[in-house]
């Protein structure tokens, strides 16, 4: 049986990396990156150096073309100091984040031109990151994605643009063609945000062991986001949107949609991956109390 065809944009960066292994084992992979290198230099296999941002698309259409879906993970970074930060509102990160929302139309565009059957988009927690101020303040326990993107930045409006964006594609009404789209908020998709927590910050170390997403756990994700067979909602459109986290004890985003449409099973928990250093934590916190 032939391989199904996906194109990976972003394939140089960060995420694309941590998955990149087990996606072209699985997968007949088309890289695609501005860069033919990761950040440490390292050469990317069968990379296609491409810049998405272009709006004459027949450059690049070929790369999509006989594709069953594509992971977008594709970015493009304010400069300077703007480049490291989602916080700032500055007007540098405006129009990054702006490009960066004509580059999710592009890649929307040419794969309903290519008749490819479905795109995952690396949206982000921070579409919906002002609810987080609720959480905080004990106001609201659990953020789902039926509740109506909310951002305070513009990184999480960029992505929040990229869902309504992908909705459209979704209805059918683009060409009269319709595009199956996934939204994949990824939460933190790291190891050592626990390491960064200062003792005694009890309300920070929950948000890091609620946003954790393991990298066996990440795979998981793009494997079934790309592969279900069916994500239409209750009206027939085919969108989805899926929270990127393990199944954590201490997760403030509902997973229930990404268990249900994908058959995702978690199989990491940060509360268990990272018990030690919880204690450790919860034990500098209970001594400053006293």
């Amino acid at each position: 049986m032939a391989k199904r065809r996906v194109v990976l944009t972003g394939a140089s960066g960060y995420v694309g990396q941590r998955m990149f292994r087990e996606l072209s084992e699985r997968w007949d992979l088309v890289p695609i990156d501005v860069s033919a290198t990761t950040r440490d230099g390292k050469p990317v296999p069968g990379i296609k150096v491409v810049d998405l941002t272009e709006r004459h698309r027949d450059r690049y259409r070929e790369l999509f073309r006989g594709a069953d879906a594509v992971l977008h993970l594709g970015y493009v970074r304010a400069p300077g100091r703007d480049a490291t930060t989602w916080q700032n509102n500055s007007d540098a990160k405006f129009w990054a984040e702006h490009d960066n929302v004509a580059l999710a139309y592009n890649v929307y565009r040419v794969a309903l031109e290519e008749g490819v059957r479905r795109v995952v988009v690396a949206s982000s927690n921070h579409a919906a990151d002002y609810y987080e101020r609720l959480v905080w303040a004990e106001q609201l326990d659990m953020v789902t994605p039926e509740m109506p993107p909310r951002s305070d930045n513009w990184y999480g409006w960029a992505k929040a643009a990229y869902e309504l964006l992908g909705f459209v594609f979704a209805t059918g009404t683009v060409d009269g063609r319709t595009l199956e789209v996934v939204q994949w908020r990824i939460g933190g998709p790291r190891d050592d945000d626990i390491d960064h927590v200062k003792p005694g910050d009890v309300k920070t170390m929950h948000r890091a062991l609620g946003a954790y997403l393991s990298q066996r756990d990440q795979v998981q994700q793009a494997i079934r986001m790309v592969e279900a067979e069916n994500i239409a909602d209750e009206h027939g459109v085919p969108f989805l949107i899926v929270y990127g986290i393990s199944g954590n004890t201490h997760r403030f985003w509902s997973l229930a949609g990404a268990r249900q449409k994908i058959g995702y099973v978690p199989q990491d928990d940060s509360q268990v991956n990272f018990a030690d250093k919880i204690a450790a934590i919860a034990r500098a916190a209970s001594g400053a109390r006293r």
